[in-house]
């Protein structure tokens, strides 16, 4: 009997741990999957007129048929894609805009050219089967083609919401058939299509040719990163808090509860506070939560704020003072100098003879240091040229001996003297050289 209730105990409280686990691991998964840039964030801040001016615009395509185009234009990571996304995804939820709108998405860095932009499209709108071994003479064949493939038995096209990434790039293929066409069978309505380009180039209507500019609306949608550090607090917030409809409601509250004491803390706020001065995109937040999120487990169930402060290290680390961690002594060396050489000449261009009589100078006057010959260091100093620590000024067609080609720096004088403080076994002498301009 004493057994059975050790046995029936044992299960019980296995069976506890396992419930306990199965919240910690779906808040795991979900948490990974919003830090991972994979889906739209749970809020958005500062864009409501520009959302409001999305979603009535592509609305009227999927319900009324009607063709339109604009452009969003707004620096990098300022939140472009994050906001389409969004508006598409609530509009969505509409059976009526669900079952009729379809959505292509392009990418100038992917689709180079317009044969692949077309084939791409075709792939998305799942006509391969359609077009089959079918030759046109011309782009906007296919296109019209394509088009109607998609008119259902009334003779209504489906309406389709065609999204460009990068747009400029596609400003820059030949003849601009692409943007030609789909401007075209908009501004014609041929086929009721919605074209938004995303570009964070403000002069990107200057790259279109006259015949696609007579064809595009010129309806433009301007960002801009306007969001306060409240903000950014509540996207924090809103990143690491659970629905409501988790699984396990008391679990919910717990975390939330958690999560909002996180927010309140002196560390957790001075690390936002930080990295909002520094960068304050939402794609930023997104890679300082990654690594906090990525150290929940069993063993590590609650988010602490030494995790944002090491994430927030690991974010900010200074690849090039890493790099010159690996370095040897003698490349080292040649680097300090090279560091004497643009602090005495103020900026100016140096040659490899001046880093090596910089270099001599300095080692005959410390008999701990070994001179090494010309042609080791020459050889030291290429290393570092290749490390892409220096760089050659004079071109790569350039007939000058390698001795005297112009060359600049490329690691900033507080880098190098923060990686001598880490440095491993790092020369006293070298150290001190560092510090001073003359010896």
């Amino acid at each position: 009997m004493k057994q059975k209730q050790m046995k029936s105990k044992k299960s019980t409280v296995s069976g506890d741990s396992l419930m306990e686990q199965l919240p910690l691991q779906k808040t795991c998964d979900l948490l990974r999957h919003r830090v991972s840039q994979l889906s739209t964030p749970p809020q958005i801040h500062g864009y409501d007129q520009e959302r409001r001016q999305l979603l009535d615009l592509i609305r009227r395509t999927g319900t009324t048929g009607e063709s339109n185009s604009a452009l969003l234009i707004g620096p990098r990571g300022c939140g472009k894609s994050m906001l389409v996304e969004n508006v598409v995804e609530e509009l969505m939820l509409d059976k009526e805009i669900r079952d009729n709108l379809l959505h292509v998405r392009l990418n100038g860095l992917l689709q180079t050219d317009d044969k692949i932009a077309l084939k791409e499209i075709t792939r998305q709108l799942q006509l391969e089967n359609t077009v089959g071994t079918k030759v046109f003479g011309s782009f906007a064949e296919t296109l019209q083609f394509l088009l109607d493939a998609l008119k259902s038995g009334s003779h209504s096209s489906k309406p389709i919401l065609f999204v460009l990434d990068e747009f400029d790039l596609f400003a820059h293929h030949k003849n601009q058939t692409l943007l030609y066409n789909l401007f075209d069978v908009a501004q014609s309505a041929q086929a009721p299509v919605c074209v938004l380009g995303l570009t964070c180039r403000l002069d990107v209507v200057e790259l279109l040719e006259k015949r696609v500019k007579s064809r595009f609306s010129h309806r433009q949608i301007h960002l801009f990163n306007n969001i306060t550090l409240g903000d950014y607090t509540q996207l924090f917030i809103s990143y690491l808090s659970l629905p409501d409809h988790f699984t396990d409601t008391k679990f919910v509250k717990t975390w939330n509860k958690h999560i909002q004491e996180l927010a309140s803390d002196q560390t957790v706020l001075g690390v936002l506070r930080r990295q909002f001065e520094f960068n304050k995109d939402v794609r930023s937040l997104q890679q300082l939560l990654m690594y906090p999120v990525c150290c929940v487990n069993e063993n590590h169930p609650l988010l602490l704020p030494a995790d944002f402060v090491d994430g927030m290290k690991i974010q900010t680390t200074d690849t090039k003072s890493a790099m010159l961690h690996g370095v040897s002594i003698l490349e080292l060396c040649l680097i300090i100098a090279m560091k004497h050489l643009t602090e005495i000449y103020d900026g100016e261009l140096f040659n490899f003879e001046m880093v090596y009589s910089e270099y001599r100078k300095f080692a005959q006057k410390r008999s701990s240091m070994q001179v090494y010959e010309k042609a080791v260091v020459l050889k030291a100093f290429e290393h570092l040229i290749a490390l892409e620590l220096v760089k050659t000024m004079d071109g790569s067609g350039s007939r000058v001996q390698k001795e005297y080609r112009l060359l600049l720096l490329l690691v900033h004088p507080s880098q190098i003297l923060d990686a001598l403080q880490k440095y491993p076994n790092c020369p006293t002498e070298v150290k001190q050289w560092a510090q001073c301009s003359v010896i």
